[in-house]
């Protein structure tokens, strides 16, 4: 088999060649163990409501820009999820694309995937700065991570994660986690929405607008220096949006001859006709001429 071949595995690699669940043998009742349920395991549940949808990604018209984002977004997906089913795949990919979307994240998809790499620590997908990127991938698992990135891409949505931008593994339990809205766990990783005005459906914006850089990690000339953005905290991120005002509709603005005939009272609807004006005859207007039986 081929996770048995030098240098075409990795730790993991077994689990696709697992036998299927269908082809055991039935369990003895006394020896079956009860079903875990991982949603507790952090004292959360999934949010009981309809999540608002994602988008397919607009504007990946360029293909230097598309194979540059192909495969950020390929490494994303293979050294994040390569030993994941497809479901789990998918969802990674899906925030990625989620974070591209808000206004509080980088605009290209290389830049989301290496954002934070140019530090030792505080980037937002661990495999660009604790050495991952240092093992040879495996070509099997990166053409079956590379079909899923080319397929999000080109505009599949992944609607079980709604609006994600979050997601940890169940070894860890971020600061953020409880902060943040819990929506379900796929695969190997716990998925997480930003709450109030900074994860509504308004806030999102899947266009793609700005040119790919090259794939790869940012440099670390400035290593002290590397200011820290505010997407890379993402409580602070739902502060900042929640406190800003509510934009404030503009002043109609009324030609000359629209203000000498009275200008924003004309469109008032202040003359109309008060009840007792109606006349008898048509007071009844509307209402049943005899109860139905």
């Amino acid at each position: 088999m081929p996770f048995e071949q030098a240098g075409q595995s990795f730790p993991g690699s077994a689990f696709y060649y697992v036998i299927d669940d269908q082809d055991l043998p039935e369990a003895s009742p006394w020896f079956t163990a009860p079903p875990r349920d991982h949603t507790a395991l952090d004292g959360e549940t999934p949010q009981p409501i309809a999540l608002p949808p994602a988008h397919a990604l607009a504007g990946m018209n360029n293909p230097v820009d598309f194979n540059r984002a192909l495969t950020c977004l390929t490494q994303a997906i293979y050294y994040e999820a390569a030993s994941e089913p497809d479901a789990g795949q998918r969802a990674v990919a899906q925030v990625v694309l989620n974070r591209l979307a808000h206004p509080a994240y980088p605009k290209t998809v290389c830049d989301v995937v290496y954002q934070g790499s140019e530090r030792a620590t505080g980037c937002q997908f661990t495999f660009t700065c604790d050495g991952a990127l240092a093992r040879k991938p495996v070509a099997w698992f990166w053409r079956r991570a590379e079909l899923v990135a080319q397929a999000a891409l080109k505009g599949a949505i992944y609607a079980p994660v709604g609006l994600a931008t979050h997601y940890h593994t169940f070894a860890v339990h971020p600061v953020w986690a409880d902060s943040l809205n819990f929506l379900d766990q796929i695969g190997a990783h716990r998925f997480y929405a930003l709450a109030g005005p900074a994860g509504a459906a308004g806030t999102f914006r899947f266009v793609h607008s700005r040119p790919e850089p090259l794939p790869g990690p940012h440099p670390q000339l400035a290593l002290q220096t590397a200011a820290y953005s505010l997407a890379e905290d993402p409580v602070a991120l739902e502060r900042r949006y929640a406190a800003a005002p509510a934009p404030a509709n503009p002043s109609p603005r009324y030609t000359e001859d629209v203000l000498r005939h009275g200008g924003d009272s004309a469109y008032r609807a202040q003359s109309l006709p008060a009840s007792e004006a109606i006349r008898p005859e048509y007071r009844n207007s509307g209402q049943w001429i005899a109860q139905p039986h």
